[in-house]
């Protein structure tokens, strides 16, 4: 059995086994790093990790977070935990986006959108087997890789290759980068763990896909590299079983999120938001339903959502890439929110 076949057989474990699993792997990442650890903290997933960690690992493990990033609802929580660090971006939201532009499609989908707009010779290689899935020497000469950026997004943005390929595709008028996490969350959080010479948990999920399912089932749940050591517990769980955990640990449910409620199908669902994030983040609207994270922002927040819209241009790039947002989308629905002031977590 090969070491994605094995990961992919625990996530079809029962939610028990996979809670003692991870109970497992967080005391052993523990014991070899010497406790020299910490919980990077951001939504709910995370606010599950650091109480399950303080329950089963140890009541002293400290949460770290660039808390300003989140939902207000979220960072109201972050100020209700004990032992908290809160860190601030290297760059602002509006820095970032001016610097090296909108984080839209994803995370993997913007890095090959922006070497298509940044065109060199370094990156000449790469950029043919985003156009083509065609690879080099390196690559083994492959063709119909997964390189290749999917059709519906070449045509929107292959254009800069046009001359090249005799294409006819279009340019964007705006940039598009994966950076904006970088500058704003990962690196600050980075530094300040090598300056305190500590490894972070963190609340990934393989099943959420993208980058992280491959990293995950890449290098299992807890990795201990030349330059990364990091615990990702949850590695295995699927959308319900962190749910479930929340529940169990009695988890404040940030208000972004509405409740933590039972589906038709006997299946537990947040009322609200299903994720969140950086409220200017668009990895991954064009995939969400309606009312999605930006439909949320306006009823939440009228004045930030007109910011982004209108003076920072992100209503242009949603149109561009066709999802609707200026229309007021309006859903009927209860909102029972389960945010409860005062439990430590």
């Amino acid at each position: 059995m090969t070491p994605e076949q094995e990961f992919r057989l625990k996530q079809q474990w029962p939610y028990e086994d996979k809670v003692a699993l991870a109970i497992d792997l967080a005391r052993d990442f523990y014991k070899r790093v010497n406790g020299n650890v910490f919980c990077s903290v951001g939504g709910l997933d995370s606010l599950t990790l650091i109480k399950f960690l303080r329950k089963y690992v140890s009541k002293d493990i400290p949460g770290v977070s660039v808390s300003n990033l989140e939902d207000l609802s979220i960072q109201r929580i972050h100020r209700l935990l004990d032992n908290m660090v809160i860190l601030k971006p290297y760059k602002t939201k509006v820095q970032v986006i001016k610097d090296y532009g909108y984080p839209v499609i994803s995370k993997d989908k913007a890095g090959k959108i922006q070497l298509l707009q940044n065109p060199t010779e370094k990156n000449k290689t790469v950029r043919h087997a985003i156009m083509t899935g065609e690879t080099g020497k390196q690559g083994g000469y492959r063709k119909g890789t997964r390189m290749q950026l999917p059709k519906k997004w070449l045509e929107l943005f292959g254009g800069p290759e046009n001359e090249k390929y005799g294409t006819n595709y279009k340019t964007a008028p705006f940039k598009v980068s994966p950076n904006c996490c970088y500058y704003m969350k990962e690196k600050p959080a980075d530094d300040w763990a090598k300056k305190n010479k500590l490894n972070p948990y963190m609340g990934l999920m393989a099943s959420e896909g993208g980058q992280r399912q491959k990293a995950l089932m890449k290098h299992g749940c807890n990795y201990y590299g030349k330059t990364v050591t990091r615990s990702c517990p949850f590695a295995t769980f699927k959308r319900n079983d962190i749910l479930q955990l929340a529940i169990d640990l009695e988890i404040p449910v940030p208000e972004i999120y509405g409740e933590i409620a039972m589906q038709p199908d006997g299946t537990l669902e947040t009322t609200r938001a299903k994720r969140t994030g950086c409220s200017m983040c668009g990895f991954g609207i064009h995939i969400e339903k309606r009312p999605h994270r930006f439909d949320r922002l306006r009823e939440d927040n009228p004045k930030e959502w007109v910011f982004w819209m209108y003076k920072m241009g992100w209503g242009k790039v949603l149109d561009y890439i066709g999802v609707a947002w200026e229309d007021e989308y309006q859903e009927e629905r209860q909102l029972t929110l389960d945010f409860t002031p005062g439990v430590t977590l």
